[in-house]
């Protein structure tokens, strides 16, 4: 199995994943349940750990759709820079899940700020990994992208219309 296949295995696992663990979280610490609290944050941890190989498979994945047709240089940037800044922040939301299931099992007062901690930063890490994915998508997926489309025709008839404008000077 080549390197585009795992990222198109895993790439929506960190996602759903991620809404998930933070759903469970949220579900625990409102019922005061302290063995899904711990559950919830180690699901959370191990999306982080998925994403990595994601993200690392991001690079072949693009050199292998970049010569297809229809594929926007634009949107695999605004992909690349999306992932950058989930991957900071599912790692702030793993260090926090595992400060907080670490605090959990020492019995330290710190734990419950520590899970909601967790919860802020795994919603904030949801947003920006499904926004990654939303990039992602428009990368191949021309019909959800109909806007860029329509820009790149504009820009094109622009174009062609600044060519003619020039020869008939």
């Amino acid at each position: 199995m080549n390197t585009t296949h795992l990222h198109l295995l895993l790439n929506h696992f960190p996602i759903i994943g991620t809404l998930i663990g933070t759903g469970l979280l949220l579900w625990a610490i409102i019922k005061n349940q302290d063995s899904i609290k711990l559950i919830s944050s180690a699901l959370l941890i191990l999306m982080a750990l998925i994403a990595i190989p994601v993200y690392l498979t991001g690079e072949p994945a693009e050199e292998s759709v970049e010569k297809l047709a229809a594929v926007s240089e634009t949107m695999i940037a605004l992909h690349e820079d999306a992932a950058v800044i989930a991957m900071w922040l599912m790692g702030i939301a793993a260090l926090f899940a595992l400060a907080a299931i670490i605090a959990q099992i020492r019995k330290v007062k710190l734990a419950n700020q520590l899970f909601l901690g967790t919860i802020i930063f795994s919603t904030i890490c949801f947003a920006a990994m499904a926004r990654t994915g939303y990039y992602g998508g428009q990368i191949r997926h021309t019909e959800i992208r109909s806007y860029v489309s329509a820009g790149q025709q504009n820009e094109k008839a622009t174009e062609k219309k600044n060519e003619l404008d020039k020869d008939d000077d």
